[in-house]
């Protein structure tokens, strides 16, 4: 089991090679979850299932493109090659 110290170091790594715009978004999501608090369920929350419920219909409809789990793995796998070429 990881202990936080050894999460926070594996974080800390991570971020270490990320550009400006994908820190700003970790920041983003970060922050959102300290906002969010520990014990609240986002499903409780009428605006975010609003959302969900009108993002998964767009999906459905073929309105907007998803992307399977094999090719946000790809995608992210390309983009992390050539962070590390830079």
């Amino acid at each position: 089991m990881n202990t936080t110290a050894a999460l926070d170091k594996k974080i800390a790594n991570y971020v270490e090679q990320l550009s400006i715009k994908q820190k700003k978004a970790v920041l983003s999501v970060a922050k959102a979850f300290a906002e969010e608090g520990i014990n609240d369920d986002i499903w409780d929350d009428k605006d975010f299932v609003k959302e969900m419920d009108r993002r998964t219909k767009d999906l459905e409809s073929g309105k907007v493109k998803g992307y399977s789990w094999d090719e946000v793995k790809q995608i992210t796998r390309k983009s992390l090659t050539e962070i590390k070429r830079k």
